[in-house]
């Protein structure tokens, strides 16, 4: 893979939606995770951010919550003028899309892939047994 993935979150999220991804897709060498402890301060998972990011040379940043402080941290590095590429909400299709989109040399929708797949199951269910 080119580029990394960094995942940030409330807690330890992060930790385990990467954990939750390779039981499917096995070991990710190029998922980094960034949990804001509830003992943490803002400055505190600021520099956390920044050393983990501080060797990569391509990444993304996915995170849990818009207007979140993870979310708002990174969003003033970007105001600050470091490009980093944020997108909010993250989810598990969206993780599984970053690392097919890597594997297979083909430019990833993060935001489609994440929408695509939330679904009302009940609704899905309904409408076979209107089809039976």
């Amino acid at each position: 893979m080119n580029k990394q993935l960094v995942l940030v979150s409330h807690g330890h999220f992060c930790e385990g939606l990467k954990m939750s991804t390779e039981m499917i897709m096995g070991p990710q060498d190029d998922i980094h995770t960034v949990a804001l402890l509830p003992e943490e301060g803002m400055e505190d998972f600021k520099q956390k951010f920044l050393s983990t990011v501080a060797p990569l040379k391509d990444y993304v940043v996915f995170c849990d919550l818009m207007g979140g402080t993870p979310a708002n941290i990174i969003s003033q590095l970007i105001m600050e003028g470091q490009e980093i590429e944020l997108y909010a909400g993250m989810n598990m299709p969206m993780v599984i899309e970053f690392i097919n989109s890597e594997m297979v040399g083909v430019i990833p929708d993060f935001i489609r892939s994440g929408v695509e797949n939330i679904l009302y199951v009940n609704e899905i269910i309904a409408s076979l047994d209107e089809v039976e």
